[in-house]
């Protein structure tokens, strides 16, 4: 156990930092000083929340995630999502909207870590100093809010964390209506997809289900399925994508499963001019997106 001496000496390092760092002073970023100061690696709170990183069936059996970073904690809670527990470095805070997110979490449910103790929790470096413990929501197809021609990504059994990170980012710059995963083999709160995305899994509503229950969704709300495959396929740019559009995407390896290239409306192919066959699928993805984006924007021009 500490001694009293050690702990008042890292409270006046700590006062410091801050003032240094001229927040005291703002209403918007003071931090009221909490006693929850966790100083060892072994602490139950620390292991349960590397266990939540490490093991999907954890995350599944707790209904909680992990959200790692000051801009991904951010973009967490402007969507409404609660914030079950947080972890805070002080040394490592540094601008007044890390501040405003430490300040919208109770302080019953914010725990402050030390240096040591955040290096040893944190999925990656440069996260500014923040760390969420986050109940998922729960979004099912029928929760979906499209408009009159939606713009829909549908990705099927794709299995990268990474690369559906990627595609919501894309997505989110697109300003897609919604990313439909069939058939998910990784869960949609794996710490690579959300730290690949950017925050984006949390700005773009984001559904999972399987195949069947997608197209019967699509068919029902009159969305037009297009399909990317190389076989019987014409080129993107040259297919319509300005009424309500769905752009499916299969595994790189595989590509799509009979079941989307019979039921599509049209196949689509980006023009391949090297030796290769295929690109990562959430390159494919951005390009099919932004040329929706384009054609969308000539059309509204030529109206």
């Amino acid at each position: 156990m500490r001694c009293f001496v050690s702990i008042i000496w890292e409270k006046t390092l700590i006062l410091h930092s801050h003032r240094t760092k001229g927040v005291l002073g703002n209403p918007t970023s003071h931090i009221t000083m909490s006693e929850n100061i966790i100083t060892s690696t072994q602490n139950p709170k620390v292991r349960l929340l590397l266990t939540l990183q490490q093991k999907s069936s954890e995350r599944r059996a707790r209904e909680l995630f992990v959200v790692e970073g000051v801009r991904e904690v951010s973009h967490c809670q402007k969507s409404g999502l609660a914030v079950e527990t947080l972890f805070y470095c002080s040394a490592l805070l540094d601008d007044d909207e890390a501040y405003a997110i430490i300040n919208e979490v109770p302080s019953s449910r914010r725990f402050q870590v030390t240096q040591e103790v955040y290096a040893r929790m944190a999925y990656r470096s440069g996260t500014e100093g923040i760390m969420a413990e986050v109940k998922p929501r729960k979004r099912t197809l029928g929760d979906l809010s499209l408009g009159t021609r939606p713009l829909i990504v549908v990705l099927e059994s794709v299995e990268k964390p990474g690369n559906l990170g990627a595609v919501l980012r894309s997505a989110d710059a697109a300003n897609a209506d919604a990313v439909i995963i069939c058939d998910p083999l990784t869960d949609l709160y794996n710490p690579n997809l959300i730290r690949s995305s950017l925050g984006a899994v949390f700005t773009v509503p984001c559904v999972a289900c399987t195949s069947e229950e997608c197209i019967n969704f699509l068919k029902e709300k009159g969305v037009r399925i297009l399909t990317a495959q190389l076989q019987d396929s014409h080129l993107y740019y040259d297919t319509d994508m300005t009424t309500a559009t769905a752009l499916v995407m299969g595994k790189e390896s595989t590509g799509l499963s009979e079941q989307w290239r019979r039921v599509a409306d049209a196949h689509i192919r980006i023009p391949m001019m090297g030796r290769l066959d295929s690109l990562n699928v959430s390159v494919s993805t951005a390009i099919l997106l932004f040329e929706a984006v384009r054609q969308r924007l000539s059309h509204i021009i030529e109206e």
